[in-house]
């Protein structure tokens, strides 16, 4: 394919460039120059290429294209993993369409399902969900609610290597149960990382008339993991001092100022953390699954807002986050997976702009680091800005006495009852939807 260089030229319509161009989006990525022609053909789709490279608008635009031309009932679904990817792409189709009286809904957890139940009804254009969620609703709320689903033209699977893991397997079955069969949709898979199961699609034989999937990949996704503008740096650090460290690294020269991204493994570290940096006076907010979907709006709020410069966070934020100021990132944790290492540094050096990963490593990191290099091929260098000294002199006391007050703050709060109120909740909604 020729450079294309509008999106005129990629055939989309005026109302949908007036779109773009208010929202300042004027020239086509690479991605979105190759597959918006071929979905607008009719084409299912897969599409690989590196987060930040405009993805959401690969496939909201010829989708949008497609339902102006017959504006009825529920029109598209797009399933992502977590709830604040589905709320960035409900934004990013609500403002395309905003000039057309578009209706999306919203269908994640974390919201009253009666609610959503309502608005179900009410037939919305597309449905942005997470994938529980939505299979709840099919199981649940009856045929007046979700019967619109079985004319829907689209199915969009966003990150579509994580949603095709095990985890979602289940729920993924039954969401896709109540569309149309895959020969009378159009089905767009996006990801950041191409794995088997991808693959093993992307080969499937076209049936039914349909044209044959197109695939495309910008640079080779698999070969170029990590951008060029990424600096991979590690300490090594006794497990029960890393907090010590994390501070001074956050308030040394070079990161004094900076945003920060901090990634753990475990909701009850982000909450320790976000407690022990706050009593430390820095302006820091967290995302985990035990705050409520309310809390968690609010955390990106002020983090892109930059009223919080530090955003303590489990893999909720790994994924294609649109959060653009990021400088620094830490791996508090190390992750067990690569890949997750890949998405996690993706939240910084995004664009063209230049990035810091550091990543914490006690003794039995060592090989969760060895396979991270391997899979980037490449070598993290020694970190030199933080200095066992300085650490130990100007942090250690006290933020082992900030630590010790946070715990004894979570222990009061009975910190992990969320859940479990959450899920009673959930119960109870569910026998009021069945009386």
């Amino acid at each position: 394919m020729s450079d294309i260089t509008s999106f005129k030229q990629l055939g989309l319509s005026k109302w949908l460039l007036d779109s773009l161009r208010a929202m300042k989006i004027t020239q086509p990525t690479t991605i979105q120059s190759h597959c918006i022609p071929e979905i607008l053909k009719g084409r299912d789709c897969i599409g690989g290429a590196k987060t930040g490279s405009g993805k959401t608008i690969t496939f909201a635009a010829p989708m949008l294209a497609r339902w102006s031309e017959d504006p009825c009932g529920m029109f598209g679904v797009v399933l992502t993993p977590t709830r604040e990817l589905a709320m960035q792409i409900a934004e990013q189709f609500t403002a395309l369409g905003s000039s057309m009286n578009i209706r999306v809904a919203l269908i994640v957890g974390g919201e009253s399902i009666v609610n959503q139940a309502i608005e179900l009804q009410r037939k919305p254009h597309f449905i942005i969900a997470t994938p529980g969620r939505l299979a709840h609703h099919i199981l649940n709320s009856g045929e007046d609610t979700v019967g619109g689903l079985k004319r829907a033209k689209y199915l969009v699977l966003d990150e579509a290597d994580f949603l095709l893991n095990d985890t979602f397997a289940k729920d993924l079955s039954t969401c896709i149960g109540a569309l149309p069969d895959k020969n009378a949709r159009q089905t767009l898979l996006f990801t950041a990382t191409i794995t088997d199961q991808v693959r093993a699609l992307q080969n499937a034989p076209a049936k039914g008339g349909k044209l044959p999937i197109f695939a495309y990949q910008v640079e080779s996704v698999d070969k170029v993991a990590i951008p060029s503008t990424l600096k991979v740096e590690y300490i090594l650090i006794p497990e029960h001092v890393k907090e010590a460290y994390l501070y001074q690294l956050l308030t040394c020269e070079n990161y004094i100022n900076s945003n920060v991204i901090i990634f753990v493994n475990r909701t009850a570290t982000a909450e320790v953390l976000r407690k022990t940096l706050k009593h430390l006076d820095l302006r820091v907010a967290s995302l985990h699954s035990q705050m409520s979907q309310q809390e968690r709006t609010n955390s990106l709020h002020r983090f892109r807002a930059n009223a919080a410069r530090i955003l303590i966070a489990t893999d909720v934020a790994s994924r294609g986050l649109d959060i653009p100021t990021v400088e620094l990132v830490v791996n508090y944790d190390i992750p067990s997976d690569p890949d997750t290492y890949i998405h996690r540094s993706g939240r910084t050096a995004r664009a063209g702009k230049s990035g810091d990963a550091i990543s914490f490593i006690t003794p039995r990191d060592v090989s969760r680091i060895a396979a991270i290099e391997e899979r980037i091929n490449k070598k993290m260098t020694e970190c030199d800005k933080v200095h066992d000294t300085a650490v130990i002199r100007k942090a250690l006391v006290k933020v082992t006495k900030a630590k010790r007050e946070s715990l004894m703050e979570m222990e009061k709060e009975n910190f992990g009852e969320r859940r479990k109120i959450q899920r009673r909740k959930n119960m109870m909604n569910d026998k009021s939807l069945r009386s």
